[in-house]
């Protein structure tokens, strides 16, 4: 099976100070893709925040986290996180989508995006958000 989950944590311009922190407790390695190094700016002032961030430890630690732009909505405790499913078949993550989005509200269709083969979001009946792509390694 190539799937895993994730918690993926939600913030609002202190994304990569989360990520620094959770490093500094648990150890690993920071990833951080800012919205500028993605070509993803739409608030200039936003530039430099995480557009898709993690911390990975050998020890089995593992936390996504993004800054989510002002043009969205968002609060603190409202959206909190989201689940992230990553898989490396594309296949396989279209057939749990499938399952997934019937009932669901579609946040972002799954669809091939600038820095995945495949990504979406959505919104299941539960309130639980969903976040799938297919993985590709980072090449910053």
């Amino acid at each position: 099976m190539s799937v895993t989950t994730t918690t993926h944590l939600n913030f609002r311009g202190v994304a990569r100070e989360a990520l620094d922190f959770y490093q500094s407790v648990f150890g690993g390695r920071v990833v951080a893709v800012t919205y500028k190094d993605a070509g993803n700016i739409a608030d200039e002032t936003e530039a430099d925040w995480v557009m898709w961030g993690e911390v990975t430890g050998d020890n089995g630690f593992h936390v996504m986290a993004y800054d989510a732009p002002s043009h969205l909505p968002w609060s603190q405790g409202h959206d909190p996180f989201f689940v992230s499913v990553r898989g490396t078949d594309a296949d396989e993550i279209s057939a749990l989508w499938e399952k997934l989005a019937p009932g669901s509200t579609v946040r972002q269709p799954l669809r091939p995006a600038a820095w995945a083969p495949l990504y979406g979001m959505v919104t299941d009946r539960f309130g639980v958000t969903w976040v799938l792509d297919v993985a590709v390694p980072y090449g910053g």
